[in-house]
């Protein structure tokens, strides 16, 4: 049975689709059979990835309100063992239409237990927000993943997000575990990432990864052509940081 992962963020522009894509890229190359569910109205992993929403029939929409069983809006990607159930403009309406719906914050939870079993990693990649999407993402997983620039401003809310999570834990999902906080966007040579690194220590105590994922330009200009850090500039200090997460993750639910 898989094990899911949440990548939670509230705030934009963290790198939380850029880790969902290249850790699930990463996982599969090592052997895994990982699938990527876009969570997203903004479907920027189904984008990153390559997929041309034009020409998608279904997606995690029509799973997520039954129109559809959902390994029948899983697609394939380029990378071997590595697929998506991809997002489209059509999630956002399902907000509204799961407001009344009886076990709405379920509703992930019930989809992916059709398909729970085909993979070893099923990877969320939710919206930047703490809406009921994002709920539904945390009652779904056994783990959460949460990505913090390494800036000022992205500290915002980082204790309400913590808030939700233990929230879910106690009321939704008592299994959830915080795998950790992952810092991204770091520039080592600039005085505020570190104390932004400072400052997540106290928000959260040995759960920060060791790794540290840099800001360069090849991870900026990856997902805008549909490509994987590995695709683009495997050899890059983006792609080793990817490396090394997947091999932290790994270790840590200790499948290797």
């Amino acid at each position: 049975m898989a094990q899911v992962i949440a990548i939670v963020n509230q705030k934009g522009g963290v790198g939380k689709t850029t880790t969902t894509i290249n850790l699930g890229a990463q996982l599969a190359v090592l052997g895994s059979s990982v699938l990527i569910v876009d969570f997203d109205p903004q479907a920027n992993a189904t984008a990153g990835l390559g997929i041309n929403r034009a020409i998608l029939k279904t997606s995690v929409y029509d799973a997520l309100v039954g129109r559809a069983p959902f390994a029948a809006i899983v697609v394939p990607t380029r990378i071997n063992r590595l697929s998506l159930a991809p997002a489209t403009m059509d999630l956002a309406g399902a907000t509204v239409e799961l407001v009344t719906a009886e076990r709405r914050e379920f509703k992930l939870k019930e989809a992916l237990a059709q398909v729970r079993n085909s993979y070893d990693y099923i990877l969320i990649d939710c919206p930047p927000s703490l809406g009921l999407f994002v709920i539904n993402a945390l009652v779904a997983a056994d783990s959460v993943l949460i990505p913090v620039q390494a800036e000022y401003f992205a500290l915002e809310g980082v204790g309400q997000l913590i808030s939700v999570i233990q929230l879910v834990q106690q009321n939704l999902n008592p299994n959830l575990m915080v795998l950790g906080a992952l810092i991204t966007m770091y520039a080592g040579n600039q005085k505020l990432s570190a104390e932004v690194l400072s400052e997540l220590y106290r928000y959260f105590p040995r759960k920060i990864f060791r790794v540290v994922v840099p800001r360069t330009v090849k991870l900026a200009e990856a997902p805008a052509q549909g490509k994987t850090i590995f695709e683009h500039a495997s050899k890059s200090k983006g792609a080793k940081a990817y490396i090394y997460l997947t091999h932290e993750i790994s270790k840590i639910l200790n499948l290797t």
